[in-house]
C-alpha cells in the first residue's frame, strides 16, 4: 500500500508508527457456583457459558483492565486489538465487551460484578499458547484506562493465561495508528483510487441516498449502550413493540465512543468525508418532513458538505410517500436547500430536485412548483424525478423533467430491466440514474430479496457501465430498516463500498482500473436461509414474489493481480482452487461454523480474511443479510 492513493490508504505523508503494546493494569475472573470467590493470584483467567462443565448456572467471567498513553493527539486510523492467550486446547467462543464499573482482584467476585456490555468481538477455538486477537476498537477514546470483559458464548470451558501466569503471556492491549495529517479514506482496495479532483471531473455523477432516520448515532452514546442497541437491535427494545420480528433492525452504522461539542455535525461530517473518499459525488437526501429531528438532520447535512468538502454535493429528494405539502410550501424549503453552495447544480445553474415517488403528484403539480421555485425564488429547476413505475410515468413528465430515475430492485432477478430503461430515457432525451443496490431485508415487512452474495451489486453497477447510464444513485447509504446500506457497519464494514468504487471508477473513466494488489472478500449469511430463530421471533421474513431464488452460498469475490491458488475453510472444512488474475467469484454451500480465505501465489501468502461471523444452525432472530468482510482491513 505504500504510496498507493487508495480508499483506506492514508493520502499524503502517511506514516505508520510502532504499535503500543500495553500490559494488563489487573485482572480476575468471577465464577458464578462461588459467587463470592475471588481470584486475584490466579494464574489463570476462566471464561464458561451459563452451563459450564454440566452445571448448571456455573457461568464463568473475565476482567482485565489497561491503561494506554503515548498515542498522540493527531492520531489517525487508531486499532486496538486486545490479545489472550489460551492456556489449554478447547472449543469455545469467546466474547470481549467493555466494563463500567469499578473494580478490583482483591475484591472482585461474581455477586459484585461490574456491568458489562454487548459484545464488541469474539474469537472461536482456543488452542494451547495460541494467541486470539480481538478487535476492540470501537471501544477507543484516546489516552485512559480501559476495562474488558471477556465471557463465553458457547463451547467448553476457555481457560486463558493471566497475568500471574509464569508463562508472561497474560492479557495484552495492542495499540496500531498512524500519523498521517490527511484525512484517510475508506478502506484498503485492489486498484489506485484516482485523485478526487479526478473523478469529479467527470460528466458521470454517482450519488448515495441518505435516509435521515438512521444518523451515525442517535444518541451520542458508546456504542455498546446506546439507543441502537438498547431499542432498535434488541428485540425487547422501544418497550418490545418489535418483538414480533426479532427487532427493527439487524444492522446498525459503525459504533463510535461518545464525541464533545456538536456531536450531530460531526458526524454528518464524517458522513461527508466517507462517501467522499470512496468517489461518491455527493447525497441524494431523503427529505421526509420539513421540520421535525429528519428536516434538521437534512440541514445539518448540508451543512456538513459546506464544512469538510465545498465539492460534494446535496440533491434533495422530497418523498412523496410521507409529505403532504402544497407545492408552494415545499418550494419554499427547497430554495430553503438551494441557498447552500453544496446544492448540487448543473452547469447552466439549474438546481437539481429529484422525487421520490414522483407519480403520487401528476406532472402539472411538479410543473406549478417548477414554476414557484423559478418566479418566486429566482431559481430554475433541473427535475430528475425518481419513480416506481417508470415505465408508465416517463411520456408525462417528460416536458417537465431534465432526466428520469426509477427506485429499482434488489435481486438480480429483477435487474432484466435496465437496457430498455436507460434507452427510453435517453429516446426521450434525457438523462438516467441508475439505482445500484446491495441488499435488501425488511423485518418489519416481513420480506426479503435474495441477493445472491454480491451479485445484485455487480449486475447493477455493471449494467449501469454498459448501458450508458449518466448518473448512479446508491440505494441506499444508510436506511438500515430495509437493509440496504452502503455505509460502513458492524455487519459489512466497509466491503461494499470498497467494491462499488472499482465499479465507479470504471464508470467514470471509461475502463476497468488495473487490480495493483490482491484483494479479497468474503460474503456469506450467518444462517441458512431456511432456519428458525429460536427467540420467540414470531413473525417471519418470505422472498419478495419475483426476487431471486433463496440459495445458501459463501462467496470468494478474489481482485487478484495474477494467478494463484486460493485456500478457504468453508464452516471447518478446507476447501482449494485456482484463481485467476482479475476479477473471480467462488461459490461454496454454506456450512455451520467459520469461514476464512487466503491467497497463495509462489509460495507467498498475498491476502488473507477470516470472517468474524459464525454461521450457526439455530439463530436466536432470523436474519437474511448477507455479512461481508475484506482482506483489506
Amino acid at each position: 500500500m505504500s504510496g498507493a492513493t487508495a480508499a483506506g490508504a492514508v493520502t499524503g505523508s502517511a506514516a505508520a508508527a510502532s504499535p503500543i503494546t500495553v500490559e494488563t493494569a489487573k485482572d480476575t475472573y468471577l465464577s458464578q457456583d462461588a459467587p463470592t470467590r475471588t481470584h486475584e493470584t490466579y494464574t489463570w483467567l476462566s471464561v464458561c457459558a451459563a452451563t459450564c462443565d454440566g452445571k448448571a448456572d456455573s457461568e464463568r467471567r473475565a476482567l482485565a483492565s489497561f491503561t494506554v498513553s503515548g498515542v498522540p493527539s493527531g492520531a489517525k486510523n487508531v486499532k486496538l486489538s486486545l490479545e489472550v492467550t489460551a492456556a489449554r486446547t478447547t472449543d469455545t467462543t469467546i466474547a470481549a465487551s467493555k466494563v463500567t464499573g469499578s473494580w478490583a482482584p482483591a475484591t472482585a467476585n461474581w455477586a459484585g460484578k461490574p456491568a458489562f456490555g454487548t459484545a464488541i468481538a469474539t474469537a472461536k477455538g482456543l488452542v494451547k499458547d495460541e494467541t486470539k486477537k480481538l478487535d476492540v476498537t470501537s471501544a477507543y477514546t484516546g489516552n485512559g484506562t480501559y476495562a474488558f470483559g471477556l465471557s463465553s458464548t458457547a463451547g467448553a470451558q476457555g481457560v486463558l493465561h493471566s497475568s500471574h501466569s509464569t508463562t508472561g503471556k497474560g492479557p495484552r492491549l495492542v495499540v496500531t495508528y498512524t500519523t498521517a495529517t490527511a484525512t484517510p479514506t475508506s478502506g484498503p482496495l485492489p486498484f489506485d483510487l484516482p485523485a478526487k479532483s479526478t473523478l469529479r471531473a467527470s460528466a458521470k455523477k454517482v450519488f448515495a441516498h441518505y435516509f435521515t432516520p438512521y444518523p451515525i448515532s442517535l444518541d451520542n452514546k458508546e456504542g455498546s449502550v446506546d439507543y441502537y442497541a438498547k431499542n432498535y437491535l434488541n428485540p425487547a427494545g422501544e418497550s418490545g413493540k418489535h418483538a414480533a420480528y426479532g427487532g427493527l433492525l439487524r444492522d446498525r452504522p459503525k459504533p463510535r465512543a461518545a464525541l464533545s461539542g456538536d456531536y450531530q455535525l460531526q458526524d454528518m461530517e464524517t458522513e461527508v468525508k466517507t462517501a467522499a473518499a470512496a468517489g461518491i459525488d455527493g447525497f441524494t437526501v431523503d427529505m421526509l418532513s420539513l421540520s421535525s429531528a429528519n428536516w434538521t438532520r437534512l440541514k445539518l447535512l448540508v451543512k456538513a458538505a459546506e464544512t469538510v468538502d465545498t465539492g460534494f454535493t446535496i440533491v434533495p429528494m422530497p418523498d412523496m410517500t410521507s409529505l403532504s405539502a402544497d407545492a408552494s410550501t415545499l418550494a419554499a424549503s427547497l430554495a430553503e436547500l438551494a441557498a447552500s453552495k453544496s446544492s448540487y447544480r448543473l452547469p447552466d445553474g439549474r438546481v437539481v430536485v429529484s422525487p421520490f415517488k414522483a407519480e403520487a403528484k401528476t406532472a402539472a403539480w411538479w410543473a406549478d412548483l417548477i414554476d414557484i421555485m423559478n418566479t418566486k425564488y429566482g431559481l430554475k429547476v433541473a427535475l430528475v424525478p425518481t419513480f416506481l413505475n417508470f415505465s408508465a410515468n416517463a411520456s408525462a413528465f417528460a416536458s417537465i423533467s431534465y432526466g428520469f430515475s426509477n427506485w429499482g430492485n434488489r435481486s438480480p432477478a429483477g435487474q432484466t430491466g435496465i437496457a430498455s430503461n436507460i434507452k427510453k430515457a435517453h429516446d426521450l432525451g434525457k438523462i438516467w440514474m441508475q439505482p445500484v443496490s446491495v441488499q435488501d431485508e425488511r423485518p418489519n415487512q416481513s420480506i426479503y430479496d435474495e441477493a445472491l452474495n454480491t451479485q445484485n451489486l455487480k449486475t447493477t453497477w455493471q449494467g449501469s457501465i454498459d448501458n450508458g447510464a449518466d448518473w448512479v444513485q446508491l440505494t441506499t447509504w444508510n436506511d438500515f430498516s430495509e437493509g440496504t446500506q452502503f455505509t460502513p457497519s458492524p455487519h459489512n464494514d466497509s466491503a461494499y463500498l470498497d467494491i462499488s468504487s472499482y465499479y465507479l471508477t470504471w464508470l467514470k473513466t471509461g475502463k476497468a482500473p488495473a487490480i495493483v494488489r490482491d484483494t479479497v472478500y468474503l460474503t456469506h449469511r450467518t444462517q441458512l436461509a431456511a432456519a428458525k430463530p429460536t427467540g420467540g421471533q414470531t413473525k417471519l421474513m418470505a422472498p419478495r414474489s419475483g426476487t431471486s431464488t433463496p440459495r445458501d452460498d459463501v462467496e470468494i469475490l478474489s481482485f487478484l493481480t495474477g494467478a494463484a491458488t486460493v485456500n478457504a475453510t468453508i464452516g471447518g472444512t478446507a476447501k482449494t482452487y485456482s484463481a485467476k488474475a482479475g476479477l473471480q467469484a467462488q461459490l461454496y454451500p454454506l456450512a455451520n461454523g467459520t469461514n476464512k480465505v487466503s491467497v497463495v501465489r509462489s509460495g507467498t501468502t498475498t491476502a488473507t480474511v477470516t470472517s468474524p461471523w459464525t454461521v450457526v444452525a439455530a439463530p436466536v432472530v432470523q436474519d437474511l443479510q448477507y455479512h461481508a468482510v475484506s482482506s483489506g482491513r
